[in-house]
């Protein structure tokens, strides 16, 4: 029975294991319309990957339940969960900023004379996912909080975006994912917001106080009325609204 959590967090790491595989297949294609113009294509695996990176978000959230639930937490399940993380949530959504990258740049002139160190900023998502969870597991004081944003928050986040480019109609969107220059500040971004030291609210009852967990009740309301009129859109939204509810609920309790 103790090991059953164990296999749940393998399951983590198979699903983004497949996320990976699914992104790196992924050939860039360009297309022509009627007008004869010509433009480049989300390929349908990123999208397929995308769904990967959320069921293993979905298997990474059981796995602590049922840890819970057989009193089978470990120091080895510990280490084992943030070795799965780091692939599904840190390799996986990497990739993906590496080839959204490809895609931006693939829609330019002068495409194939872009050198790959262009490409090579996407790494810096899974180094610092790398280090993030690093302090995670050095630091025991993280409990009911956190210090800098999670890194299967982060990686949810990037994996959001071939979902929202795919179901999109609002060429503003379009034109923001397909521009290098945003997807850069992006991944610097988030990449920061890693490795801070932001006090950021653990999604963790503490105990049954309607008042001590309120900040959590209205961010789940929210986020379910988000996911009800933006649709894919609704993650970076919520992704937003966690950072800023954590921080004023932090200022209220400092």
């Amino acid at each position: 029975m103790k090991n059953i959590p164990n296999l749940f967090t393998l399951l983590n790491l198979f699903f983004g294991c497949i996320a990976v595989i699914l992104i790196l297949q992924n050939g860039i294609v360009v297309m022509s319309n009627a007008e004869g113009t010509q433009y480049v294509s989300m390929p349908e695996k990123i999208w397929a990957a995308s769904l990967f990176i959320g069921l293993a978000g979905l298997v990474d959230f059981l796995d602590g339940l049922v840890a819970r639930i057989f009193n089978a937490t470990s120091p080895m399940g510990k280490q084992l969960d943030s070795l799965a993380d780091l692939v599904s949530f840190g390799v996986a959504p990497g990739m993906i900023l590496y080839q959204l990258l490809r895609l931006s740049y693939a829609g330019e002139k002068d495409a194939l004379d872009v050198s790959v160190v262009w490409l090579l900023p996407a790494l810096l998502f899974p180094c610092a996912a790398a280090y993030r969870l690093a302090r995670f597991n050095l630091d025991t004081s993280q409990t009911y909080g956190f210090k800098g944003v999670p890194t299967p928050a982060a990686g949810l986040l990037i994996a959001s975006l071939p979902l929202i480019a795919w179901y999109t109609s609002s060429p503003m969107v379009e034109g923001a994912l397909a521009n290098k220059w945003f997807l850069y500040g992006l991944t610097l971004l988030v990449a920061w917001l890693m490795v801070s030291k932001l006090p950021l609210m653990a999604l963790k009852f503490k105990d049954s106080s309607l008042k001590n967990n309120m900040p959590k009740i209205v961010l789940v309301g929210l986020a379910a009325v988000l996911a009800i009129f933006l649709r894919w859109l609704a993650v970076p939204a919520i992704f937003v609204l966690y950072i800023i509810v954590s921080l004023v609920t932090a200022r209220k309790n400092a």
